[in-house]
């Protein structure tokens, strides 16, 4: 008699599918609730790596390996589909909005936006203008509302939002521009405050997405973003700090 011995099969739980995520650096706050969430409903787990929006967008196109990129502009994701890197046109997921963040400690405090102007404060982070989409909504704010002159030789810079924000916590500057993403954060909730950056100050945050044409689990991408669109993952985004796509 042959004995044969038992297989061991491999179940969807005990591997469970792997979608690998570029995302911009305003989600760090956002993703692991989202990604929970998902993997609850679907059994695919989200790997995220954060960055500045042009530093994914490089990178990708140097071959990094993801299988779908979320950025905080449409512009990044754009420039994928043009350069026939993407799994079809970019769609927006969600709409950001600027703040202005200080620690409780701050000379900034109370907090206003001619804060920024004060002699007392003589450090105010913003993202790099020319990689970060939130650093360039910081700058299209301040030239709008006239204190870019009052405040240009204050600034000091981050490489993505995250990173600014970091500035303002450790004290390396007084005020931050950052995303309400972060501001809004259980974090920085219990550090400090924030204001809102009148919208009509800085163009519309809208962080769009694409599935890259590398990944080989396209479909799953897609599912995904179908997830990230649906009326009621949209409802809930509020939570997060950002509005529902436009």
């Amino acid at each position: 008699m042959t004995l044969v011995a038992p297989t061991c099969a491999q179940t969807p739980a005990a591997n469970p599918r792997v979608l690998h995520v570029a995302a911009a650096a305003d989600l760090q706050p956002v993703m692991p609730t989202l990604a929970e969430a998902y993997e609850r409903e679907t059994g695919i787990k989200l790997v995220s790596s954060f960055g500045s929006s042009a530093t994914l967008t490089q990178q990708i196109t140097n071959g990094d390996p993801q299988d779908l990129f979320l950025s905080a502009d449409m512009a990044h994701p754009q420039m994928l589909a043009d350069s026939k890197l993407a799994d079809g046109a970019p769609i927006s997921y969600a709409t950001g909005k600027l703040v202005l963040w200080a620690r409780n400690d701050s000379p900034a405090q109370p907090l206003s936006l001619t804060s920024l102007t004060s002699a007392r404060v003589t450090r105010i982070a913003v993202a790099n203008d020319a990689h970060a989409p939130y650093g360039l909504a910081a700058t299209q704010a301040l030239t709008s509302l006239g204190l870019l002159p009052k405040v240009k030789e204050k600034l000091v810079i981050g490489e993505n939002i995250a990173q600014t924000a970091q500035l303002a916590e450790s004290g390396n500057a007084q005020a931050a521009l950052i995303s309400l993403t972060l501001a809004n954060s259980e974090h920085y909730r219990a550090l400090g405050s924030f204001i809102a950056i009148p919208g009509t100050a800085y163009q519309p945050l809208h962080q769009g997405a694409v599935v890259l044409k590398s990944s080989p689990q396209k479909q799953l991408a897609h599912d995904f973003l179908r997830w990230l669109t649906s009326p009621a993952v949209q409802a809930t985004l509020h939570g997060y700090g950002l509005e529902p796509a436009s």
